[in-house]
């Protein structure tokens, strides 16, 4: 884990995350292969490359509904109701994001919006080593609470061939309709283009590995995309009161994750050093710390600065995926928070439980896209339409500005569209 020992440092470190990488033509490549596949084949196209990548003969790309019925039955009791827990809190959550649209009528003329659902939206779900049910609830459920018709959530599928039961029975509690038991670039290409199975959704949602983000990237403007999230990151921001071992907690609950990045950021040394040293015998402690190793080594900073208020200025120039404040007094900071993809307060509030529980999605912007973006939200799946309804008399008072500007711009049909209604030049 490197240290850095001035926020100038530290904000040219930050800088230099913005340095365009190098294009990875071959992956690029061989997703576009893959897309163009599914595309032209379907179903045929992704089973084989299921075949192919996973090592799996489907009989049916899509989950039969008997076996999302019967997920509920194959998971521990425990485990059943956590699930269940969760599900209810990221509702709950999403329910209060709840907005309408409005209805302004002044002097005759009447201006508003529609808040309208999405149609359709797939949600894709990593599996790898473990199957990451949780994202299930964190894409689909807000769809669900926004309105959305119908919901697809493509996963894919584990040794057996099967979809593991805890992401079926998420699914089922989430309201999802379609289970896709294919993964993989060809998962969003079949979500984008729809196949003989599967009709296409307006939208995807959800992290995955480069190759999923890359047939992410290749598909936007033929199906909507919320973000590329990339490898995750937390940057802690601690004062000389926090506790060392839950930074340390912190700091490695994210960088167990492939490629993580994880930072500190305090003003006490002390502290910082305290953190470095305790690193070592957390990672032993961990079943299988390899992962963690190589983010603390590779992408891994300790940061010193003068004050929290350089530490925040710090903050602000990483934009990190999650930004925990480990300090006495967090709310003290909160104001001069510009750009994080979530905030966690206090040495009582841990990232890693607000992946589960809490309520808010844990698909957060990385890669300092926090600077422009935000964490899922009802907004990723609704759309807003504006309307107008002018009398006579508006027209007849603001038309002719409009016909002039108009004019301006070289588009003379758009004035005498504007003159017809009120007897301008040539309208009577």
């Amino acid at each position: 884990m490197r240290v850095i020992d001035s926020k100038a440092a530290a904000l040219a470190w930050c800088e230099a995350r913005f340095a365009r990488e190098t294009a990875d033509e071959a992956l690029a490549a061989a997703v576009s292969d893959i897309v163009t596949e599914v595309r032209r084949r379907g179903d045929a196209a992704l089973k084989e490359l299921t075949a192919r990548f996973d090592g799996v003969e489907l009989g049916s790309v899509l989950v039969a509904p008997e076996e999302l019925a019967a997920a509920e039955g194959e998971l521990a009791p425990d485990l059943a109701d956590a699930i269940r827990l969760a599900a209810a809190r990221v509702a709950a959550y999403y329910r209060l994001q709840t907005e309408g649209g409005f209805v302004h009528a002044d002097a005759g003329a009447v201006l508003g919006q529609l808040i309208v659902p999405l149609d359709s939206v797939g949600c894709y779900v990593p599996g790898g080593t473990a199957p990451l049910f949780s994202t299930v609830l964190m894409t689909a459920v807000p769809a669900r609470v926004a309105g959305v018709r119908r919901i697809v959530v493509a996963t894919p599928p584990g040794r057996d061939g099967r979809v593991p039961a805890e992401v079926r029975y998420a699914a089922t509690l989430a309201g999802v309709q379609e289970l896709l038991c294919v993964g993989g670039p060809h998962a969003v290409a079949a979500l984008a283009y729809g196949t003989q199975s599967l009709a296409r959704v307006d939208k995807v949602v959800g992290p995955g590995n480069r190759y999923v983000v890359e047939a992410k990237r290749q598909l936007y403007g033929t199906v909507g995309i919320e973000a590329l999230p990339g490898p995750t990151e937390t940057l802690v921001v601690a004062d000389a009161e926090a506790d060392v071992g839950h930074v340390v907690a912190d700091l490695l609950a994210q960088a167990e994750h492939a490629a993580a990045q994880p930072v500190l950021v305090t003003p006490s040394l002390p502290l910082l050093e305290s953190v470095v040293a305790a690193l070592p015998g957390a990672l032993a402690a961990l079943s299988d710390p390899r992962a963690a190793e190589e983010s603390l080594r590779e992408r891994g900073a300790a940061v010193l600065v003068e004050d929290l208020g350089e530490a925040i200025e710090v903050a602000n120039a990483f934009a990190p995926e999650h930004l925990c404040l480990l300090v006495s007094d967090p709310w003290a900071l909160v104001g001069s928070v510009r750009s994080a993809g979530g905030l966690f307060l206090g040495g009582s509030s841990p990232e890693a439980l607000g992946d589960y529980v809490v309520g808010p999605s844990h698909v957060m912007p990385t890669g300092a896209t926090a600077r422009f973006s935000s964490f899922v939200n009802l907004r990723d799946f609704q759309k807003v339409i504006p309307f107008t309804q002018l009398s006579p008399a508006v027209v007849a008072a603001l038309g002719p500005a409009a016909a002039r500007m108009a004019r301006a711009e070289g588009l003379e049909a758009h004035a005498l569209a504007v003159e017809a209604r009120f007897g301008g030049r040539d309208g009577g």
